[in-house]
């Protein structure tokens, strides 16, 4: 098939999960035989002449709708398939893609579509106040950003292309969860448009014992949970290292005990020797995670997890197999659940059925043919719309 993969790139680069999600994705259909093309546009916000573009493209980006046209015309590709949308291509880019009779497929990552920040979360609480409706009240709490300015943009787009009916040119939806597809279905798109298509990791260097310290790797933001696991930490439990950067670091720094080694942001080759190293990964969110691709990158290396029991975590993490799940926010729970793993052979256990989920349900070839089955079933669907256009 001939693919063209749309994504408005993260500034944060590598760091950006979603970014490398999407960068993985090109590699693997480029491996199954496929014929591939990217537009990846990253925005560049270095004044207020550039702030002032970057937010009227959120709403519709005339230059991207025609640069997209471009490549469409060149390439004529069977499946156009969107990841982020903004700030730089806006949802006019559905619209543009189903107009040349391509199928057109979006993956939900997040919660964008439902909420302005794309976490269901506010003020450390989970928050559906504008699931299904118009967000106004994400723009009243400033939820993007902080900033009224840049949530009323946000919401002017999303309320705009919906009244228009640009979302209903998306063919197939793929949502990284269960449980993200639920949300969305709650929200209003109909269930029959998404399917679920999980990430996946690619092999890895095997974990040989049981690992010399705790990791928590990600973004250093509210929903990721960090602050109870700091208040969590037990004095017995020896390193924990924090692998990432992002708005709490200085808190999170300033409540931390000498135990705890803050690395910063790391390359994904860090990373990947990071999780070789661990005894265990932690995930600690309080938000509705969507997946945790990080879970499984884990899980290739043969180590176990923690994580709340909350969103999509609960799906990919399987109690006292895989890892261990607590209640989010729980920290007498999440300690107990740290101490259990300062066995060694526990954490050799856990770590062999984290190597057997990665075997059984995440590696490449798998998600593979789920992407390729993914695609033909938004091609099926893209014909049904041309047939009634016609």
């Amino acid at each position: 098939m001939r693919v063209l993969v749309c994504h408005s790139r993260y500034r944060s680069g590598p760091a950006s999960g979603e970014n490398r999600v999407v960068d993985d994705e090109v590699e693997l259909l480029n491996r199954g035989g496929h014929e591939v093309m990217t537009y990846v546009p990253t925005p560049k916000v270095t004044g207020k002449v550039d702030l002032l573009r970057t937010g009227a493209a959120t709403v519709w980006n005339i230059r991207a709708a025609r640069h997209l046209g471009r490549l469409l015309q060149k390439y004529r590709p069977d499946v156009v398939h969107f990841h982020n949308l903004f700030p730089l291509l806006s949802p006019a880019s559905l619209r543009i893609a189903s107009s040349r009779r391509s199928a057109v497929v979006m993956t939900l990552h997040n919660y964008r579509l439902l909420c302005l920040p794309g976490t269901l979360l506010r003020n450390g609480a989970i928050c559906e106040a504008c699931l299904g409706v118009i967000p106004v009240r994400g723009v009243l709490y400033k939820c993007y950003q902080e900033s009224a300015l840049a949530s009323g943009v946000l919401a002017a787009s999303i309320t705009a292309h919906r009244a228009i009916g640009s979302f209903d040119h998306v063919d197939r939806y793929l949502a990284i969860s269960k449980f993200v597809r639920e949300k969305h279905i709650e929200a209003g798109i109909p269930s029959d448009k998404i399917r679920v298509k999980r990430h996946f990791a690619w092999p890895s260097e095997r974990r040989r014992g049981p690992g010399s310290y705790f990791l928590f790797l990600g973004r250093l933001s509210e929903e990721k949970g960090v602050h109870t696991l700091l208040r969590a930490w037990p004095r017995n439990a020896g390193r924990l290292v924090v692998a990432g950067s992002g708005p709490e670091e200085t808190r999170l720094r300033a409540m931390a005990s000498p135990s705890v080694d803050f690395l910063g942001t790391v390359s994904p080759e860090e990373a990947a020797r990071l999780i070789v190293g661990a005894r265990c990964l932690v995930a600690p969110s309080i938000g509705y995670e969507g997946a945790g691709r990080v879970i499984l990158e884990a899980y290739a290396a043969a180590v176990p997890v923690i994580a709340s029991d909350l969103g999509g975590l609960s799906e990919v993490v399987s109690h006292d197999q895989s890892g261990l799940l607590f209640p989010a926010s729980d920290e007498t729970a999440l300690r107990g659940a740290i101490e259990r793993l300062l066995d060694a052979r526990e954490s050799e256990r856990l770590g062999e059925g984290a190597l057997k989920m990665w075997k059984d349900r995440y590696r490449p070839e798998q998600a593979l043919r789920e992407l390729e089955e993914s695609y033909l079933s938004a091609l099926g669907a893209r014909d049904v719309r041309a047939a009634d256009s016609d």
